[in-house]
């Protein structure tokens, strides 16, 4: 039986300090522990969200992971703790601090547990310094960032430098959506985390397309999350657009997008198996990844349960999907891990 690796999984420190308190200003997110294993979040002093202790025991993952046969976990910080709104340095202090919870996590069980770190992508110097570190010295194979920062889409000249030094680190970057474009319209249904979130990512694959981004780095690791959001299902639509106006979406030489779908890997997440059959047509079991969202609600409950169900596949597609894929996309070898999980199917 192959590895099971979860790219897109979530982690929190069990604590922090109070953000407000420490760097003077409002935004920060803070954490209350109301009852054993479960706490709240709030941002400005309205409620976010409900967690529970899979967010930060790493007990209590492993014991997930076994039931589901998960092998590995790749952790990144919740988006809502990325704070590019904020003062550079303070976000460099909090970035260094959820990094370095994610390291101790790792260093605990690094048989079980990837890392991928946070960076203050509204200051290029600092994220580049603290990309190094985490790269460098904590032993990361990459990060994880959101799909803008602030004003700037992911093909701002401001951006470059990071992308520029990831490629030559060989450094892996895992996009994100977060701070979703329309909030100001999506604000019932849960109607950000539904349509905001898909079209965020679909945003920033399209900027680093149009934007050149991808022939100026052809060797540059990144993946998206959410299965790319809504870019698999327009992509047809975006195309068109690309040969009806090139001198809007030509504007800085680039190619068809159809060109690009092999420059970047796609998570799995697409919650329906034809879905899933959607995406491989496009582009292929080597450029995606199982990746679950755990442990929040619109994740996948059985990590990797979709893709063994599918007839349509044969084993080396899956083993490409449930490991193959995540190791390429992360420049690791298989034989850093074993399988150890008893539970899966």
């Amino acid at each position: 039986m192959t590895l099971k690796i979860d790219l897109h999984t979530h982690i929190l420190p069990k604590q922090w300090p109070d953000l407000v308190e420490k760097y003077g200003y409002d935004g920060f997110v803070t954490i209350e522990h109301h009852a054993p294993c479960c706490a709240k979040l709030w941002k400005d002093g309205k409620f976010f969200r409900e967690v529970d202790d899979r967010c930060w025991d790493p007990v209590r993952r492993i014991e997930d992971c076994d039931r589901h046969g998960v092998d590995v976990q790749v952790l990144s910080t919740v988006p809502i703790m990325f704070s590019y709104w904020a003062k550079s340095q303070d976000a460099l202090d909090l970035s260094r601090f959820l990094n370095d919870q994610i390291a101790e996590v790792v260093k605990d069980r690094p048989d079980r547990f990837i890392g991928l770190g946070t960076v203050p992508l509204q200051d290029p110097d600092l994220a580049i310094q603290e990309m190094e570190r985490c790269v460098e010295d904590l032993g990361f194979p990459g990060l994880q960032i959101g799909t803008h920062c602030g004003e700037w889409n992911l093909d701002a000249p401001e951006l470059f430098p990071l992308f520029e030094r990831a490629q030559q680190l060989g450094a892996s970057i895992f996009v994100h959506p977060w701070d979703m474009l329309g909030a100001d319209r999506l604000g019932s249904y849960f109607l950000p985390w539904l349509v905001g979130m898909p079209a965020e990512t679909s945003l920033a694959i399209c900027s680093m397309i149009f934007g050149g981004v991808f022939d100026r780095l052809p060797d540059l690791k990144i993946c998206f999350a959410h299965g790319g959001g809504s870019f698999p299902g327009t992509l047809a639509r975006i195309e068109k657009g690309y040969h009806a106006r090139p001198d809007l979406c030509g504007v800085h030489g680039c190619g068809a997008p159809r060109e690009y779908i092999d420059r970047f890997y796609l998570d799995t997440l697409v919650h329906d198996p034809q879905a899933l059959e959607f995406v491989i047509d496009l582009f292929g079991t080597d450029h995606l990844a199982l990746g679950t969202d755990y442990p929040f609600p619109l994740g996948e409950d059985h990590p990797g349960l979709m893709i063994e169900q599918m007839n349509s596949l044969t084993a080396d597609q899956k083993n490409r999907l449930v490991s193959g894929t995540a190791l390429e996309f992360l420049g690791l070898s298989e034989s850093g891990f074993s399988r150890r999980s008893p539970g899966g199917s």
